[in-house]
């Protein structure tokens, strides 16, 4: 319990082959293709590209979102969405924004960089190296997509361990009152 909370208010980061603990973050900002394609476990046998791979994509992170509390925004290219691709419901805690035609999810990503700073820092989730220099040099920071999988897939089982134990104590405990 005390580790999920620490992990609510800082976040651990691979940085140049070293590990640093950063403060709590204002937003994550993720580049979802980036991420789709280093995460082959996701959506497995299904284009990277595909609307079915994007959804899982947002529901796993919709889940990590809730477990984590820090809002989060995917940004996609608009170009890898087919004409006519029905698009997410967006939600303040979880954003789904898609480039639009002539610009990429980077420019995008550096824009919410940039934008969000005064308000605190930022995390870009990507593996174009040159896009985290970038949010880095405009004072945020920056994950590899398998540092940021490896947070989403360690606090997804911490809490799913947490919900088995708090239910096995809850069940002793009407156990226990039923048969008073």
């Amino acid at each position: 319990m005390i580790k999920n909370q620490l992990q609510q208010s800082l976040l651990l980061i691979s940085w140049h082959g070293r590990l640093c603990w950063f403060m709590a973050i204002v937003r994550i900002l993720v580049d979802g293709y980036s991420l789709l394609h280093g995460w082959p476990e996701l959506a497995p046998r299904r284009p990277r590209h595909s609307a079915s791979a994007r959804d899982e994509l947002i529901q796993k992170l919709k889940l990590y979102q809730d477990a984590i509390q820090t809002p989060i925004t995917i940004f996609f290219d608009g170009s890898g969405a087919p004409p006519g691709t029905e698009k997410p419901v967006s939600t303040p805690e979880l954003e789904i924004l898609f480039s639009a035609s002539g610009q990429t999810a980077d420019q995008m990503i550096e824009r919410a960089a940039y934008r969000f700073a005064p308000y605190g820092e930022v995390l870009a989730v990507t593996d174009d190296l040159a896009e985290r220099e970038t949010v880095i040099s405009l004072g945020g920071m920056a994950s590899s997509c398998d540092n940021f999988i490896y947070a989403i897939e360690s606090t997804l089982a911490e809490q799913a361990t947490d919900i088995k134990e708090y239910n096995r104590k809850e069940r002793h405990r009407f156990q226990r009152r039923k048969q008073i």
